[in-house]
């Protein structure tokens, strides 16, 4: 109880030596911060509980390295591997063959991945994006920050001792650049463009005498492979937020509930932190690793989540080719040689690999978008691809315009000024009780007229269905144009985009944005950014249900947002859980045949779903056998009554246990938990968890098709106790509020923990706090800084 006055007394003590000595202009004047006196750089840390760091600063290069510094106390392993990535290095420390980063592209393994990204390098495309003048590129501020994030990393890895087994004494953890900052940064903004198509990209080569002849693609298997591809539930990546207006409040002031689901693993993961620049800059919230800005987070007056859009961020270009020379297109009849790129990467214990990458002035050729969707190469056809997020790396930008603003208006103002977020909507809140959601994306400019007019055979079928347009490369007249308020061409401007403002609640689960609001629906937006009038998926009907149910009643608090993110509340179950049990106890004999023909003894499986408690909760019974049951079932015979978008949340519904595959399906879910030697009213939790040095560690929560909104995705692994791992799912998640007072009212949780090292006592703490479904209570105010029991100060320099 002594100590901790005392700390109090040194942390302020620390702080006024900070802060204390810089001019009032340097707080007010971002020109006047470019440069700390004597070219060094430093900042001061206060860790708090489970590690979570406050980086003070003088400037944003001061502030830029601080962060680089904490994360890589953290995260060094992380960090460095994404660099390597970056890089293209991953064939030589790693070797060719093995599978790739899968953070920052989809390259399935490492000589792809480096051939794509040394092409990056080599084509000076990031040199080139850091040099354009903001608006269109980076500001000063950011480009500052990269600096300082840089000089963290590095004045950290020659400090430090790593202790983390993923990279202890590796040749391949080495300081960095800024262009290796930048980089990272950019591959995050083609994750769902060039990214998504590495393998085709670096792996595409003109027809020859040894290369087989291929026919044109089928265009319905094509469509239907395109709309696999970009479903909102096929992805990695997910979210859910919700911003409640002040009419549904308990004091007339905003709320704020976002739950991202991002990777557990890897380059993907959020790191808590806390940003300060007195006078200038109060943040605090998730940054995606190696980013020095926070993407996700709250100040004083505002809060704002994201989630995964549905806009498609890639087009394709369908070229006639010169019938003398694949390498040669035709536009407006006109002959256009390709630009060739030849990329060489060294391979560890083999010889470098060199390749020739092909590029119009659409961009790449590309031969795939993954092993489903094929694109080939002909004689007389090629693909182009055109990601317009390849031309941008504005989204920290965007994101220190988030951390500026105070209100809902500056957040969409922010948007319109720097245009910079790829794939996902934003949704705010504010203390005045005004709310947001906007589906503010950089998206190729493909209007449904355009499509119509230039989409070539196979895009009229492709377009519709997934919104991926392919356009005829061989018209000039099919360029996608400019919009007046973009800032960049081939893009849509902000008055394009989906927005929806001051309702009383704006909810989003990576559906598009039609229903942010059921009583205010969305429409007239382009194909490309998504649907309108379709079948949503079970988690945004779960969750408009919920969130619609919460604004009627009214009174809203934080503390009606945490109930709400650990409900738990299993939406499927509640549709179909009371129908399967009776189905289930009417089979005679209480016997069902699987489909290896054996009868199977299913009568314990009718009183475990009947009693089941319809939630995802670590305790429940029940949830596993259903989880399990409804993962199997196919979906071309689920239901009896069909969707209608006049009842978009209320259907389809009815379980069709009429359906021969009903009672085959029950039977072979009783066989596989029988046989794993899992009992059908076993706890989730016994065998939902993750093992963190060597102890289990029970996770709540369940798969996309159930409709939990407290999505995690685990791997099933019967021999390892049913699900022993989290691939994704919750992530950084943050219950925002205010009170009148100057400290936002804000809980917290990281649901993996501050870092990857297993020897860091940051490891799992916030792990077993998401398996206990407690919170973390926001320390913002500096008063609440100070009086931390866990307080400790690192002041670090370069």
């Amino acid at each position: 109880m002594r100590t901790r006055p005392r700390r109090a007394v040194i942390a302020a003590v620390v702080l006024f030596a900070a802060v204390g000595t810089l001019p009032a202009s340097a707080a007010q004047d971002p020109q006047k911060q470019e440069h700390p006196s004597h070219g060094g750089l430093s900042a001061t840390i206060r860790y708090t509980e489970y590690g979570i760091p406050h980086i003070l600063a003088r400037n944003y290069a001061d502030l830029g390295f601080g962060t680089g510094w904490a994360q890589a106390t953290d995260e060094v392993c992380t960090l460095a591997d994404g660099f390597v990535t970056v890089r293209g290095e991953r064939s030589r420390f790693f070797g060719a063959d093995a599978a790739s980063d899968s953070a920052l592209s989809s390259a399935t393994k490492n000589v792809s991945s480096d051939l794509y990204f040394r092409g990056v390098r080599e084509a000076g495309t990031v040199e080139k994006l850091m040099a354009t003048p903001a608006p269109r590129g980076p500001s000063r501020e950011v480009r500052e920050l990269m600096r300082g994030f840089t000089a963290g990393y590095n004045a950290w890895l020659r400090k430090n001792r790593i202790t983390d087994p993923a990279c202890k004494g590796a040749d391949w953890v080495r300081p960095v650049s800024v262009q290796d900052v930048a980089a990272r940064n950019f591959a995050l903004a083609v994750l769902g463009g060039q990214g998504r198509a590495v393998d085709g990209i670096t792996a595409a080569q003109p027809p020859g005498s040894t290369t087989p002849a291929t026919g044109a693609p089928d265009a319905r298997d094509t469509a239907r492979a395109a709309r696999e591809l970009f479903a909102a539930d096929s992805a990695d990546m997910g979210s859910n937020a919700v911003a409640f207006g002040g009419a549904t409040t308990a004091n007339g002031r905003g709320l704020l509930l976002g739950n991202p689901h991002y990777p557990w693993q890897g380059g993907r993961r959020f790191w808590q932190s806390q940003q300060t620049i007195p006078g200038e800059l109060n943040i605090a919230g998730g940054s995606l690793l190696g980013s020095a800005t926070i993407s996700i987070g709250h100040n004083a007056q505002v809060a704002w989540s994201h989630t995964v859009a549905t806009g498609v961020t890639l087009n394709l270009h369908q070229l006639t080719l010169d019938p003398a020379d694949p390498t040669t297109y035709l536009v407006d009849g006109r002959p256009e040689r390709m630009t060739r790129r030849q990329v060489t990467v060294a391979v560890k214990d083999s010889a470098p690999v060199t390749r020739t990458q092909w590029w119009t002035r659409y961009g790449p050729v590309v031969t795939s978008l993954g092993a489903a969707l094929p694109l080939p190469w002909t004689t007389t056809t090629a693909y182009a691809l055109n990601d317009p997020n390849a031309t941008n790396l504005r989204a920290s930008d965007t994101a220190l315009g988030f951390s500026r603003a105070r209100s809902t208006s500056d957040v969409l103002g922010a948007l319109k000024r720097t245009q910079g977020l790829p794939w996902v909507n934003t949704i705010a809140a504010d203390s005045q009780g005004h709310t947001l959601f906007t589906q503010s994306q950089v998206l190729p400019r493909i209007t449904d007229e355009l499509a119509q007019r230039c989409s070539t055979p196979l895009g009229r079928v492709t377009y519709p269905a997934s919104g991926v347009a392919v356009l005829d490369g061989s018209r000039g007249d099919c360029a996608l144009g400019s919009d007046p308020d973009a800032v960049q061409p081939g893009i849509f401007g902000p008055a394009k985009m989906p927005v929806l403002k001051d309702a009383p609640y704006a909810e989003n689960s990576n559906d598009s944005a039609w229903l942010a609001n059921v009583e205010r629906p969305i429409t007239g937006y382009e194909r490309v950014f998504g649907t309108v009038g379709v079948q949503r998926s079970m988690r945004t009907r779960g969750a408009l249900r919920d969130v619609s149910a919460m604004a009627s009643r009214g009174r809203l608090t934080v503390r009606d947002l945490q109930e709400k993110q650990f409900a738990n509340r299993v939406p499927a179950g509640d549709l179909v859980a009371a129908d399967a049990a009776k189905a289930c106890a009417a089979l005679p004999g209480g016997a069902a045949t699987g489909s290896d023909g054996k009868a199977v003894d299913v009568s314990g499986a009718c009183g475990v779903l009947a009693a089941w408690d319809r939630t995802a909760n670590t305790g429940s019974r029940g949830a596993l056998l259903f989880d399990r049951l409804w993962r199997k079932l196919p979906v071309s015979q689920l239901w009896k009554v069909p969707f209608s978008a006049a009842d978009p949340v209320g259907t389809p519904n009815t379980l069709n246990t009429d359906a021969p595959a009903f009672a085959t399906t029950l039977a072979d879910t009783v066989t596989e938990l029988t046989a794993a030697g899992i009992a059908l009213n076993s706890r989730l939790g016994e065998h939902q968890f993750v093992v963190r040095n060597g102890q289990r560690i029970a996770v709540p929560g369940g798969t996309e098709s159930l409709g939990v909104w407290n999505k995690v995705e685990p791997v099933w692994n019967p021999a390892g106790g049913g699900y022993p791992e989290v691939t994704t799912g919750s992530s950084y998640i943050q219950a925002v509020g205010w009170d009148g007072g100057r400290c936002p009212v804000a809980r917290t949780l990281l649901t993996y923990s501050q870092s990857s090292n297993p020897n860091s006592p940051h490891h799992s703490d916030q792990t077993r706090l998401f398996s206990a479904e407690k919170w973390v209570t926001s320390r913002f105010c500096e008063k609440d800084i100070l009086s931390s029991p866990a307080l400790r100060v690192v002041r670090v320099r370069s």
